[in-house]
């Protein structure tokens, strides 16, 4: 009998700093979807890095509870996947301090995240955005992690979570999985509907900026109605024309065909027209996710059962890993 070959561990979180966008699922959670039957896959809502800036209370917690239900209603399996609230598994914080004690200063001071998020918020520059990459180090050694599916703007942090786990291991021998990227095969990045150079964003203080996964139909058609575009009246995916060019990516992704085929669909349309087909199928695609939230939101018990589910399968993994990190560091065994 051939031996089974054992499932590589995907390791990805989010935060629950508001409704996920369109770039958000188009970009990373319908992949995580997809990940789930090649994977053995661990998702987090990654709450305790949302307070790196000043959150309300209350809304904090209303948004981490949403994000979940939203995880389960755009399709992750709490049986195929590890899916919990990150405040849940204080292992990431523990382990968090140790690496910490292996990460050069220069190393954290490097970070341009750091740098882009200091500027933003300078009356509340604190320690925890500076060791953020820390956590996010702990975040994925805690599950010995193999993948993680990173954007262009964590690439850097990744990289300072591969450094200290082979630090780590150079001087106490094999304990971490060192990290790859993990690349998507399919989907577009998704780029603000303001400003077609820049990534769509939910923390984008423009509202017609970008689409929120629970938009109402009517929204959507606005927002896209209002999207940036140019003055050359061409439905075409070339350099120069950011705006159209993103509309076409979201056009492809929500619809399955290519952007070839599109431009051809479109050929002789304006942008009216053409905006409205983006629209349409926009909410085609959003509308069971959103049905299916819908449902998920109201029923707080089965939330709740996930909630601890998710945390007692996360502790049953990073704990072993933990202990066994203490243990190679030379702390006393509970």
């Amino acid at each position: 009998m051939a031996e089974t070959v054992k499932k590589k561990v995907i390791f990805s979180g989010i935060q629950p700093t508001g409704v996920f966008t369109l770039g958000n699922y188009l970009g990373a959670l319908q992949n995580w979807v997809k990940l789930q039957d090649e994977y053995r896959c661990v998702y987090s809502v990654v709450d305790l890095h949302s307070l790196t800036v000043r959150q309300d209370p209350k809304q904090l917690r209303a948004n981490s509870l949403n994000s979940l239900a939203l995880l389960l209603a755009c399709g992750i399996d709490p049986e195929k996947s590890v899916l919990f609230l990150q405040s849940h598994a204080y292992t990431h914080t523990e382990l968090a301090w140790v690496l910490d004690c292996y990460i050069p200063f220069g190393e954290l001071s490097r970070m341009t995240q750091f740098k882009d998020k200091s500027q933003r918020h300078p009356e509340n520059i604190n320690a925890g955005l500076f060791n953020y990459p820390a956590l996010m180090a702990a975040d994925i050694l805690a599950y010995n992690a193999d993948l993680v599916p990173v954007g262009v703007d964590q690439k850097q942090h990744l990289e300072l979570t591969r450094n200290v786990a082979a630090r780590f291991n150079g001087i106490y021998g094999d304990t971490f999985v060192v990290p790859e990227p993990y690349i998507p095969k399919e989907g577009g990045k998704i780029m603000s509907l303001a400003d077609p150079t820049k990534k769509m964003s939910k923390s984008d203080d423009n509202p017609k900026a970008f689409i929120s996964i629970l938009d109402t139909p009517e929204t959507v058609v606005k927002k896209i109605k209002s999207a940036v575009t140019d003055s050359e009246a061409e439905v075409a995916y070339r350099e120069g024309k950011d705006g159209v060019n993103n509309l076409l990516t979201i056009y492809s992704v929500c619809s399955g065909v290519s952007i070839a085929e599109a431009e051809r669909e479109f050929a002789s349309a304006g942008y009216g027209d053409f905006k409205l087909a983006v629209a349409e199928a926009v909410n085609a695609r959003l509308r069971p996710v959103r049905e299916e939230y819908a449902r998920l939101i109201e029923d707080k018990a089965y939330l709740t059962q996930c909630c601890r589910q998710g945390a007692e399968r996360a502790l049953a993994i990073s704990s072993r890993i933990l202990t066994k990190v203490y243990k190679k560091v030379g702390l006393v065994a509970k």
